[in-house]
C-alpha cells in the first residue's frame, strides 16, 4: 500500500467495504491480486495463482484478452456513453443479434442490463407485465427452489433459497414459494445428471393445486444450481417442470447467469438439457468479465405481447437502467462473441469436460471429501463440516491462496469452474494443489 508500517497499511485499507467478505479479517491479513494473464492471477509479491473458478464464473476465455481490451479502448475513444432511453447506438443492436445466434430457437429478443442480479429482477418484471397485458393480472406469485441463488437485488433475494442470503434481509418480496432442492443423499458422488429426483418436480404441481396455477406468474430455476455448489438436474426434472408450466400457463425462466456460454458443455443449459424456457437470464461470460453486463432473452411471443399492448407512440415496458447496453460493454461483448466463434470456445469446453470431471472425481478417496458433483466444466467438492458449517471452507480458501490456487466456495462446498482455455496440464495443476491442501486438513 506504499507504507512501511504494517499498522498504517491496515488503516489505509479501511475505506473499502468489501462485498460478501470477512472485512475485518481480510484487512488484517489481505490476500490480493494485482494482475492476471490467461489461466493465472498474480499476487503483489509476484506469485502466480491458477484460477480454477474463472474469476467468478466470468472469465471463460482466460484473463486479459487483448482483443477485448482493444475493442473497449476504441469504443471509449469513439462513443463513451449515450443514454439508452429513446436513443441507441449500433453496437447494441449488433450484440443482440450475435447473442441470439447462440440461444435456443425462438428466443430472440434481448434486453441488456448490467449484472446477473439485474437480469433476474428484469425477468420478474417481464413475467408480471406479460400476464397483465394478456388479461391475467392476478398472476403475482413466483416459484423458485431451495438452495437456489438468483442474485442480490430484492427480487433475487426473495427467489433465493440460500439461508444466509435470506436470513440477513428477510424474505425480500412476498408471494414467492420454494420447491425442494434436488441434493438427495442417494445422489452423492453421482457424475452428471442423477437418475433419481425427477419426481421432485411434482412440487410445482402441488403449488398449482394449493395456490391455483392461474395465480402463478413464473417459475425460476437454474438449469444447474451454481453458487450453492453445482447441483445438476435429475434426468427428466426440467422436462417435467416444462410440462407443468405449459399445462397451467406459467412462464418458465432459466437463470443461466452461471450455466450460460458453454459452462454446461453447450451454448446454454437449455440446450445441454434439451428444455427451452420462455425467458432466460445471462451475464458473467457474455463479456468475459471485462465489463459489467447482463441480458434477458425472451421468446418472441413474450416480447410481442408486451410491445403490441403498448401505445402506438409511447413506452411499452417501463423498465431499464442508466447503463443498459453501455457502449463499452457492448464492445466487450462483441469481442467476446468473436473469441467464442473463432476459438470454438464452447466446443473446447465440451471436449475438455470428461478429462476435467475425471480429475475432480479422483479426489473421492480423500476422507475429508463427503460428496462430489459435476457436469460440463463445473464441479463441486464438499468437505466435512468442522465445528460450524462453512468454517472449514473458509479456512480452505485461505490455504488455497497460499498454495497457489483460486476457486469459489459456498460454505463447505468448493466450486471449480476453470476457463475454457484450460489445457490438461492446468486441470492437473488445479486438482494436484487442491489434493495437497485437503490432505493437510
Amino acid at each position: 500500500m506504499g507504507h512501511s508500517d504494517p499498522q498504517l497499511e491496515v488503516q489505509a485499507r479501511q475505506q473499502y467495504w468489501m462485498p460478501f467478505s470477512a472485512n475485518k479479517e481480510f484487512k488484517q491479513e489481505p490476500r490480493m491480486f494485482v494482475r492476471a494473464q490467461g489461466m493465472y492471477c498474480y499476487t503483489p509479491d509476484g506469485r502466480e495463482v491458477i484460477d480454477a473458478s474463472s474469476g467468478l464464473f466470468c472469465v471463460a476465455a482466460g484473463h486479459c484478452r487483448p482483443e477485448i481490451a482493444k475493442a473497449v479502448y476504441e469504443q471509449m475513444s469513439t462513443l463513451d456513453y449515450i443514454a439508452p432511453f429513446l436513443r441507441a447506438h449500433p453496437k447494441a443492436f449488433e450484440l443482440a443479434s450475435r447473442v441470439a445466434e447462440y440461444t435456443p430457437e425462438g428466443m430472440n429478443r434481448v434486453f441488456f442490463v448490467n449484472s446477473g442480479s439485474e437480469s433476474v429482477d428484469t425477468a420478474m418484471k417481464m413475467a408480471l407485465m406479460y400476464h397483465r397485458v394478456k388479461g391475467e393480472p392476478q398472476r403475482q406469485l413466483f416459484i423458485s427452489r431451495e438452495r437456489a441463488y438468483h442474485g442480490v437485488n430484492m427480487g433475487g433475494v426473495a427467489l433465493a433459497g440460500m439461508v444466509n442470503n435470506r436470513r440477513a434481509f428477510g424474505v425480500g418480496l412476498a408471494g414467492v414459494y420454494h420447491m425442494r432442492h434436488t441434493a438427495l443423499p442417494e445422489n452423492r458422488f453421482v457424475r452428471g445428471q442423477p437418475e433419481k429426483g425427477a419426481d421432485l418436480a411434482e412440487d410445482l404441481l402441488r403449488f398449482c393445486q394449493l395456490y391455483g396455477g392461474e395465480n402463478i406468474a413464473a417459475v425460476f430455476v437454474e438449469p444447474t444450481a451454481g453458487s450453492f455448489g453445482c447441483l445438476p438436474p435429475p434426468k427428466g426434472y426440467l422436462n417435467r417442470l416444462r410440462e407443468i408450466c405449459d399445462a397451467h400457463g406459467i412462464l418458465l425462466v432459466f437463470d443461466e447467469v452461471i450455466t450460460g456460454w458453454g459452462r454446461m458443455g453447450a451454448n446454454f443449459g437449455a440446450q445441454a438439457f434439451g428444455v427451452t424456457p420462455d425467458i432466460m437470464t445471462m451475464a458473467k461470460a457474455i463479456t468475459n468479465g471485462a465489463q459489467p453486463m447482463g441480458a434477458v432473452v425472451a421468446r418472441q411471443h413474450v416480447y410481442d405481447a408486451i410491445t403490441e399492448a403498448g401505445p402506438e407512440r409511447g413506452v411499452e415496458f417501463f423498465h431499464g437502467y442508466t447503463y443498459s447496453a453501455h457502449p463499452a460493454a457492448c464492445a466487450a461483448g462483441l469481442a467476446m462473441m468473436d473469441i467464442i466463434r473463432d476459438e470454438r470456445l464452447i466446443d473446447r469446453a465440451r471436449d475438455m469436460s470428461p478429462y476435467f470431471l475425471d480429475a475432480v472425481y479422483s479426489l473421492k478417496d480423500l476422507p475429508i471429501v463427503t460428496d462430489i458433483r459435476g457436469v460440463g466444466m463445473m464441479a463441486a467438492v464438499d468437505v466435512a463440516v468442522d465445528k460450524a458449517p462453512g468454517a472449514r471452507g473458509h479456512e480452505v480458501q485461505k490455504r488455497l491462496y497460499d498454495q497457489g490456487l483460486n476457486l469459489k466456495n459456498t460454505g463447505d462446498a468448493l466450486i471449480l469452474a476453470p476457463p475454457f482455455v484450460a489445457e490438461k496440464k492446468h486441470i492437473d495443476e488445479i486438482v494436484d494443489k487442491l489434493r495437497k491442501v485437503l490432505s493437510g486438513l
